[in-house]
């Protein structure tokens, strides 16, 4: 990838040598559903596409053979089973996995791991009514239908064992196509925040939309489409939360892949991404007008926030990821077992 001094846009390609690809390759325990040795992984990615396609792996890898197929609330588990046989996958990661009724994957001959996308209320933390209503969904769970069970969040676990339990936490990954990089922002740079209207919301962005221009798409922004917004109409991406509690949007990781400056709210967990450093901390309506008033005002004095949190962005990359993860699902699940079969 390009240095931040070059003025170059880059758009990454899939390493084929990575290590975390030699390990899937080689690695087939007995007793499980697999293709032989060198041969990908058939992986089906099952969850609503508006959220979650750029959270999968979209395009090949040397391990995996991806296919994302939409499933939804109150879609037909009918028509999710007859997709998955046509796939015959080895392994099947299902977004939202509260979603999927009893019985769906009891003739599944490939492994299944759920992840919990959703915030939930913290131990010991007042409980919002948006948490609340989180958690009550998350109790719909059938937790046999899979193998394994990862929250995006290592502070709700404990909530979400209530139900089922935890194998580990792991933040949303991003899909290789979002990653690339500009040298420069634009003279004025664009401004982009991408959720639906909520009270807390606006009162961050209300001020801020009467001082600057700023781009605010509620809803229908995914795939190829955010992608190209991305490339043509951000510079700067605004996160602030849904309400008034902690959590951690997978857009901020979107955004840093793109090489986008991001200013947002502070993040709970941080996965690893640190204020000041890899991107802009705001606590108040007052500090963020004023970090985008300083941005836009002197962009260039921020390249080396954005470069930081590019970088950093390259520990979310989907198929480097997804790769660890099945490998290590692969040798859990051959040594201590999996769901009833």
């Amino acid at each position: 990838m390009a240095s931040p001094s070059s003025a170059t846009t880059v758009v990454t390609e899939v390493d084929t040598t990575r290590p975390a690809f030699g390990a899937l390759a080689g690695f087939r325990p007995d007793g499980l559903h697999l293709p032989p040795d060198g041969s990908p992984l058939r992986v089906a990615f099952v969850g609503q596409r508006t959220y979650f396609e750029l959270c999968s792996q979209r395009s090949p890898s040397p391990v995996v053979e991806p296919k994302f197929i939409e499933f939804r609330s109150g879609a037909s588990h009918r028509n999710l089973r007859a997709s998955l046989r046509a796939f015959d996958p080895h392994a099947v990661i299902v977004f939202r996995p509260e979603l999927i009724a009893e019985g769906t994957f009891a003739d599944l001959a490939g492994l299944t791991l759920g992840i919990l996308t959703e915030p939930l209320p913290r131990v010991g933390d007042p409980a919002h009514p948006d948490l609340v209503r989180r958690l009550n969904d998350l109790a719909a769970v059938h937790a046999d239908e899979f193998d394994r069970i990862i929250s995006f969040d290592p502070i709700v676990a404990e909530t979400a064992s209530r139900y089922a339990p935890i194998w580990r936490s792991l933040p949303l990954p991003v899909s290789d196509e979002v990653f690339g990089w500009s040298a420069h922002m634009s003279p004025l740079p664009k401004l982009l925040f991408i959720g639906r209207t909520t009270k807390h919301r606006e009162e961050f962005l209300g001020p801020l939309k009467h001082v600057h221009d700023l781009l605010h798409i509620e809803h229908g922004v995914f795939g190829d489409e955010f992608i190209r917004l991305a490339r043509e109409s951000c510079d700067i991406a605004i996160n602030i939360h849904n309400e008034a509690y902690p959590s951690f949007e997978n857009r901020v990781s979107m955004h840093m892949a793109a090489g986008h400056l991001v200013i947002s709210e502070p993040l709970s967990p941080s996965h690893g991404l640190e204020p000041g450093i890899d991107f802009l901390e705001v606590r108040t309506p007052g500090e963020l007008q004023d970090a985008v008033s300083r941005v836009r005002r002197q962009p260039e004095s921020v390249d080396l926030t954005r470069w930081r949190g590019r970088q950093k962005a390259e520990s979310f990359r989907a198929s480097t990821v997804w790769a660890r993860v099945l490998h290590d699902l692969l040798a859990d699940v051959s040594v201590f077992g999996g769901r009833p079969r």
